[in-house]
């Protein structure tokens, strides 16, 4: 069983790797002007469920 600080920093983690990926797919739509890749927003769409089933997960 995981202990609770390794869950936390996972999801920090997961957290972190998320922000950083929407912010440069935002600056890429707003000041470029260039819609992102579907396959570019399924890869965030599956890490925001890994990350949902890790909070989830007991």
């Amino acid at each position: 069983m995981i202990d609770i600080k390794q869950k936390k920093e996972n999801v920090k983690m997961h957290l972190k790797d998320l922000r950083q990926n929407l912010k440069k797919m935002h600056l890429e739509v707003t000041e470029e002007l260039v819609l992102p890749k579907p396959d570019d927003v399924k890869i965030l769409i599956n890490k925001m469920d890994k990350l949902l089933k890790l909070i989830e997960s007991k």
